[in-house]
């Protein structure tokens, strides 16, 4: 049995809900027909990697976004449809983090970006009162900060050096085969969140 010290969660799908066909919908209909294969959960072309990395700004996003597009859209327009994945927050999942014993140091690590990051911020404020998570966590590692998005495997190894951790006492839950199979190859302990489960119910004790 793992001596189990360290728990690194990601965000979209294991503490906030998702829906990639919402935003891929919202895209499509603003002129983007193949932006199933610009950005999904498993890929992201180039712009949407630089986004997520911190690249680039918000402002030139949507204007390297605007000039793919043949049809007359607004950097306000993308915002929206981008933002249509974001849904809401897992309310007791969010309490649950509360809960757990503190034998554990717990830290965020998520894919994402400025755009999404002041949407969800603005969201978990309606929602919970809380202005940010960062009394949930040890640390916040966000991609478009950190410069490196998963599964590229120096994302995890960024985090056990700046954290400190031992990747052999260390549990990373994801909702993503890729980042899962990633963070196995370096040795960590994983869960792959399935969309029936919730951080709740899963037995800590076990891993």
């Amino acid at each position: 049995m793992l001596n189990l010290k360290n728990i690194i969660f990601d965000l979209g799908a294991v503490l906030i809900n998702i829906d990639y066909k919402k935003t891929e919908k919202a895209f499509k209909k603003l002129g983007y027909n193949n932006f199933d294969k610009m950005f999904s959960q498993f890929t992201a072309n180039d712009i949407f990697q630089k986004l997520e990395t911190g690249y680039i700004t918000e402002n030139d996003f949507y204007k390297e976004m605007i000039a793919l597009n043949q049809n007359t859209v607004s950097a306000a327009q993308i915002k929206n449809a981008w933002n249509e994945i974001l849904l809401d927050w897992r309310i007791e999942s969010l309490n649950f983090l509360e809960t757990l014993p503190t034998k554990y140091n717990l830290y965020l690590l998520s894919n994402t970006n400025i755009i999404h990051q002041k949407a969800f911020y603005k969201s978990l404020k309606v929602q919970t009162g809380r202005l940010s998570l960062q009394s949930l966590f040890l640390k916040e590692y966000y991609s478009h900060k950190i410069h490196l998005r998963k599964p590229n495997v120096n994302i995890f190894k960024f985090v056990v050096k700046d954290a400190k951790i031992n990747i052999n006492e260390t549990l990373f839950i994801d909702d993503s085969s890729n980042n899962i199979d990633a963070a196995k190859l370096l040795g960590f302990k994983t869960h792959l969140l399935l969309p029936n489960e919730r951080i709740e119910n899963l037995k800590y004790e076990n891993f």
